[in-house]
């Protein structure tokens, strides 16, 4: 079997390409079932944030795992050039995943909302029935792993996320905001995030807008201010100095026509609009209007410098706790190998066992249902004790360059089958 991750990220790929792969809960559970069912994969995990699509994925031996990915990936989104992607396989695979789970590959380094996005993946795909042994295993211990750098290291102390970014942006563009008004698009966790941060700050007058009023209604009065209706955005818009968005919207909560009415009516006064939302909220072209500014995610990466080299000699400290993890978890999927073989060998002897106690109890009709059962512990207790020994051996040699040659003895020994991958290669004379 073979572990591989195909993804892009926004190290990779600018937003205009990661937003054509944003998906929502509902989008990635429908996108695993999809394809799962048409492509040659034993086990798929679908990672989608705001900054990443990454899909996971455990295929066969005899199949090439990056075309069957590329392939896949295409039908998330759309085919896109390899430039803006990156594949691993194995322990690579392996190590970005502990990477990403731990915040070490994050805008933000350290950030905390990607562990949980990570175990809402896992899960997903739990539900969804495209997990197996080995993507479990891969998961769970990355979940562990990022939690246990993020409390045996600093890199997670004074966290910085993108929401705070966005509105240290804010701050930085109108220096106090004591007397300056937001508009918030949206109510969901980055949302209130913005809301916190904005207070925090001192702003003066907070308006939310979202679909639901009764959430919008909610952290409005958590953070004092108003909520309002979404479809009413571009009335209060024209009463605010800066319009913080994060939905989920498919399509632009601001189009470029809308825009330039908007800026119209301002007569003038400018405006701040800082998007964070992945597919964007603003159509970008609302850049091109005078008097308007307008910041993407992408735009963040300079403000979130703040405590950037801190992080990153924290995000060094947990090399060491990152690496010893993938050692572990690598041994583990070594000992998969062996796992067919020492099955095989089981059996066997379980076999042997089986008929010699039935030859035995043929031999004693007289024998009592306790005396039967002593001499089938007895037995079972002699096969394991037999066993133990190989056992242990099996799984030491488990991935080193002896595993083949203790597949053919064996095979030969016991008239086993001897896998594909532990066929000697062909030379051109046996051709």
């Amino acid at each position: 079997m073979q572990l591989a991750v195909l993804g892009l990220n926004h190290k990779t790929a600018p937003i205009e390409v990661r937003e054509q792969f944003a998906l929502d809960a509902t989008q990635v559970h429908q996108a695993l079932t999809e394809i799962y069912g048409l492509a040659e994969l034993d086990e798929a995990v679908l990672l989608a944030t705001c900054n990443r699509t990454e899909l996971y994925a455990v295929v066969a031996d005899d199949v090439p795992p990056l075309a069957a990915m590329q392939k896949l990936f295409a039908k998330i989104g759309t085919a896109v050039s390899q430039e803006y992607t990156y594949y691993y396989k194995g322990e690579d695979a392996v190590r970005h995943l502990f990477r990403v789970a731990a915040g070490m590959d994050s805008l933000v380094i350290g950030e905390g909302q990607i562990l949980s996005q990570v175990k809402v993946a896992y899960l997903t795909a739990v539900r969804v029935g495209t997990t197996g042994t080995i993507s479990n295993m891969l998961f769970q211990r990355a979940l562990a792993i990022g939690k246990k750098i993020r409390t045996q290291t600093s890199i997670a102390d004074n966290p910085v996320s993108v929401s705070y970014a966005a509105v240290k942006l804010t701050q930085q563009i109108f220096g106090s905001l004591g007397e300056r008004r937001a508009l918030i698009l949206g109510a969901g966790t980055m949302s209130e995030l913005m809301a916190k941060h904005l207070i925090g700050h001192g702003l003066q007058t907070l308006l939310i807008a979202n679909r639901s009023m009764d959430k919008a209604e909610v952290l409005a009065k958590k953070y004092h201010g108003r909520a309002v209706p979404l479809e009413e955005r571009l009335r209060w818009a024209g009463r605010v100095d800066v319009i913080l968005t994060s939905t989920g919207a498919n399509t632009y909560l601001i189009d470029y026509e809308q825009a330039v009415e908007l800026m119209h009516k301002r007569q003038g006064r400018p405006l701040v609009m800082i998007d964070i939302a992945v597919p964007r909220d603003i159509d970008p072209e609302v850049s091109q209007i005078e008097g308007v500014t307008l910041y993407n995610l992408d735009d963040l990466e300079q403000v979130v410098d703040e405590n950037k080299e801190m992080r990153a000699q924290e995000a060094e400290a947990a090399y060491p706790l990152l690496e010893e993890a993938v050692a572990e978890l690598m041994e583990k999927y070594s000992y998969f190998s062996m796992r067919p073989l020492m099955a095989a060998v089981t059996d066997r002897f379980e076999m042997v066992r089986k008929r010699i106690v039935h030859r035995a109890f043929a031999k004693l009709p007289d024998v009592q249902d306790d005396e039967r059962r002593v001499i089938e512990g007895m037995s079972k207790v002699l096969v394991r004790k037999l066993l133990r020994d190989p056992m242990i051996h099996f799984r030491e040699v488990a991935g080193t360059e002896d595993e083949k040659m203790y597949w053919q003895i064996l095979a030969d020994v016991y008239q086993l089958p001897l896998p594909a991958e532990a066929r000697p290669e062909e030379t051109d004379d046996a051709k």
